[in-house]
């Protein structure tokens, strides 16, 4: 070949597909789930990094245990769909929604069938199916888990009815603890990790009370069913019993979906 022809073949090593991330279901959750992206991959440089779009806009988005609970009646999945739709038109090729409670049927069954209907195709992972399959997968001598997660989520026993049907044993905070403990944790105006946008020592007591309410009941394991709570527990375990990171394991899924060469052991 001469220096002056040019060579139009395909590179030997195309980039790989984009990841898209609703990022404002909360805001500080979807940065977590980027870092724990970036955390998960194995890179040496820059450049071996993944292409990664976010998009937090959370004004849009109405908050998704409200719509649960009955106090609006806007259900979040047309604004989560109109920003995955965003997402797919930047190129991203599967996405994921870094908001446990927002995978609540009420709501995402609604954005899984409009997405289908996308004209430029978009593989939407769903959290709480992997959050299941990593259980399975990483601790399968485990069979009665503990849940902490909001009150929508509590109420529509979103884990629970992924779990039970496989087999498991579930426990959860009792109604007075969810709503006086567990929930203000997060929703708190005051202290709650949402407003005071980190982990305060109330919120992280509050928290810690849930833990160790489900480890008494016999947890072998504890799922951290908000996306808030695993920037309240950065420890592997609680009273020796692991912690279940759904965003870490969000976010290990979505690196299989689109390098799984570049995921880290």
């Amino acid at each position: 070949m001469s220096p002056a022809t040019h060579d139009n073949s395909a590179p030997s090593n195309p980039a790989p597909p984009i990841i898209g991330i609703v990022g404002g279901v909360g805001p500080f959750a979807g940065l977590d789930l980027q870092r724990k992206v970036l955390e998960e991959t194995m890179a040496a440089r820059d450049q071996d990094h993944l292409p990664v779009i976010t998009i937090s806009w959370p004004r849009a988005i109405p908050d998704r245990t409200e719509y649960l609970l009955g106090q609006i009646t806007e259900n979040p999945a047309d604004a989560i769909v109109a920003q995955l739709r965003l997402l797919a038109g930047m190129g991203a090729a599967v996405a994921g929604i870094p908001c446990n409670t927002a995978h609540a049927p009420a709501i995402f069954n609604v954005i899984r069938a409009r997405v289908a209907a996308f004209q430029r195709p978009l593989r939407l992972l769903h959290m709480i199916d992997e959050t299941v399959a990593h259980l399975a997968d990483h601790h399968p001598t485990r069979r009665t888990i503990g849940i902490l997660s909001t009150t929508g989520a509590w109420q529509v026993r979103l884990y629970p009815a992924a779990l039970e049907p496989l087999g498991y044993h579930t426990v959860a905070p009792d109604e007075t603890m969810q709503v006086a403990t567990i929930h203000r944790a997060i929703y708190d105006p005051g202290y709650g990790i949402k407003a005071a946008g980190g982990v305060t020592a109330r919120a992280r007591a509050g928290l810690e009370q849930g833990a160790a309410y489900v480890c008494q009941r016999g947890a072998e394991a504890i799922i951290l069913g908000c996306t808030e709570m695993p920037l309240a527990f950065t420890e592997p375990e609680f009273d020796g019993r692991p912690l279940i990171d759904p965003t870490r394991v969000l976010a290990r899924a979505l690196i299989r979906a689109v390098a799984p060469h570049q995921l880290k052991a």
